[in-house]
Formats: structure tokens, sequence, C-alpha cells
């Protein structure tokens, strides 16, 4: 199969919630059909009746136009401790939060969902043993989750490798060794969102903050791959656009490459940007994403 392309909902944030408005945009006015849901525009949170109505509409709204949910994710504003919090009942309360993103995940048909392992505080990641036993608490619950989504009919969960070491995976080797550790005895696999302009900036290795040695290294782990424009000063969740383009690393035919020598094969390449509450940017928001998917059109599938 090819590689598709897909766009995840953060850009929408309070500017665009209703299902029906949403896949409509989505379809007819940016030309895609995959969406990648965040909690911040259908919360696990929220009550059951509201969750159940929502995802009804969002199901009709999506069969009316030809599009699909895909998979969900953890967005900006649920970039939290989460499964690493210091405090055991905090940490409880996203177990089961992110048991009901897993129930929200499969009653809108996605194959998957996910967030960060967990992200700790200062001090506990400055402290090996706390370090590690955070991160054993954190598997522990991962694994539980997994076994709630394996029972719900998802074929994975998915972590995404970040920047720096309080959040995991923040170089290619860190990556790997989290990735074999938060898996092992695992009921099902829990894969990997890539995310191809993180990475550690003080590394010493260039390939660690490199987007076309990300994706080749993690190709055949990462059923979806988030990217944006990358560049050297890591400065944003960047579009596609002429302006970023001009002085961005990132270029389809080299990023396809990349994934291919890697291994990867079918994966769902997905928009991930944000903008900014400011004009005229707040206004451009379809407008930029319109023209990211003319960036990589005839590259990918739409």
């Amino acid at each position: 199969m090819p590689f598709t392309l897909g766009v995840n909902t953060n850009a929408f944030v309070n500017r665009i919630v209703e299902p029906e408005e949403l896949v409509r945009t989505v379809v007819e006015k940016i030309g895609l059909r995959r969406i990648q849901l965040t909690p911040e525009i259908l919360s696990p949170d929220w009550p059951a009746s509201v969750i159940a109505a929502q995802v009804r509409r969002w199901n009709a709204a999506c069969e009316k136009h030809g599009a699909r949910i895909t998979t969900t994710f953890t967005g900006n504003y649920t970039r939290l401790n989460s499964l690493c919090h210091p405090d055991p009942d905090v940490r409880a309360h996203w177990r089961a939060w992110l048991g009901r993103l897993i129930d929200i995940t499969a009653d809108l048909g996605g194959a998957a969902t996910g967030s960060q392992i967990g992200i700790l505080t200062y001090a506990d990641d400055r402290d090996p043993a706390r370090r590690a036993a955070r991160f054993a608490e954190a598997r522990d619950h991962w694994h539980a989750l997994a076994g709630h989504a394996k029972e719900r009919g998802l074929a994975c969960l998915m972590w995404e490798p970040m920047s720096i070491s309080r959040e995991f995976g923040q170089t290619i080797e860190a990556c790997r060794r989290d990735h074999a550790a938060l898996n092992e005895g695992s009921p099902l696999p829990i894969l990997i969102n890539a995310d191809i302009d993180h990475g550690d900036v003080t590394s010493s290795d260039p390939a660690d903050t490199d987007p076309y040695a990300w994706a080749e290294a993690l190709a055949t782990l990462s059923p979806v791959v988030h990217i944006k424009q990358s560049s050297m000063d890591k400065g944003g969740h960047r579009p596609f656009t002429a302006a970023y383009n001009a002085k961005g690393r990132v270029v389809p035919e080299r990023l396809i490459q990349a994934l291919e020598r890697g291994g990867g094969r079918d994966n769902e390449l997905v928009f991930e940007f944000t903008f900014r509450e400011r004009e005229p940017t707040d206004s451009e928001v379809v407008a930029a994403l319109k023209e990211s998917v003319d960036f990589w059109r005839g590259h990918v599938e739409l």
C-alpha cells in the first residue's frame, strides 16, 4: 500500500469544533480524508452522554463526506505528566482517562490511540532511582491500557518520542531503549507515533536532530508519523507553506526515501501543525493546510 496523508486536529482547537463543519472543511477545503482526532476536540472528561452524542455526530459526518478517524492522540493541551505524575491518585486518574480515550477511539472506528509515555518532573528525572520507579509504574499502566485496547479491537497503542529526557525517547538510542522496555510483556503492541521534528538539540550525534534519520530509524515501528516543516531552530509546528519551505529541511521525496530505506511501506503521514492566536496567522489556518496538501500532492495518497 502507498504512504497516506492525514491531518491532526491540533490546528483546529477552538477554531472549528463542530464535527460536521470540521469534517467538511478537511475534505472539501483542505483536500484530505484521514483525521487524527485529539481530545481537545472530543474529551474523555465530558459526561458519557455528551461523548456518545459527539461520537454519533463524528461517525455521521465522516460517512457523509467519505472521511474517517484513523487514529486519536493526545494534543497540545493534554501534554501533561499523566502516567508519570508523582501522585499515584493522579496517575490513576490518567489511566482511567486514557481508558476512556481508547473507548472513544474504538467507537469512532479508529485503529489506535496514544500519548507520551508520561512526563517526569525535574526531581524525578534527576534522581535515577525515582526515574526508574516512575517508568516502571507508567509501564504497568500502559500494559493495563494495552489489554483494554485489545479487548476493544484496536490494532495497537502508540507512544511519542520527544526531545528531552523528562519526556522520554529524546535521542534515537534512547527511543529504541525506551521502546523495548515499554513493550516487554505488553498484551498488545505499543508502537510509535514518530515526529520528524523532535530530538535532543544538545545531543552530540547529528542524527538526533535530523528528520530523515528519525524517519528511517522508526519507519517500521511508526504506523503514524507526524510531519511538519523542520528547521534547525526547532521553532514550531510549521506548515509546508512557501515561506517555511524556503528555509525548511523537509522535502517530500527525501522523506519518502528515508522511510523506504528504513522499511516503511504504508505509514500514515499526519500534518501536526499549530498556529498562533495572532492575526493574520489565526485566519490563515485552512489556507496553510491546503497549501501544505498541494506541496505533498503526488507523493502520497490523499
